[in-house]
């Protein structure tokens, strides 16, 4: 038996400790919008008659915002060159060290 989206918002929620407001907080980080009664939703049982399936969108969603609720926003890894005071260029560890004029 495969597990379902469902299944898996499930397991994360219980295994995280998170309760349905967390989880909208945690889409929130990545601009999705949804009520805790749709969270709900997602995670009741099969059976029940307000049983949602859960979509690939939100799931994706979910883990991208947990990656943020967990580790924090991403930082921009680009290296910034930084300005040579005399000649006003950008100046990049790939010049070498400054060895002033010589």
């Amino acid at each position: 038996m495969a597990l379902t989206n469902n299944d898996i918002l499930k397991k994360l929620r219980v295994a995280l400790k998170m309760r349905d407001d967390d989880i909208v907080k945690v889409l929130a980080l990545v601009d999705f919008r949804i009520s805790k009664g749709e969270v709900g939703n997602f995670c009741r049982n099969e059976e029940h008659p307000k049983f949602v399936k859960l979509k690939d969108q939100v799931l994706r969603n979910f883990l991208n915002g947990l990656v943020i609720y967990k580790r924090g926003p991403r930082e921009d890894k680009r290296v910034k060159p930084a300005q040579d005071e005399q000649s006003g260029r950008g100046r990049t560890d790939i010049d070498g060290p400054d060895r002033g004029e010589e």
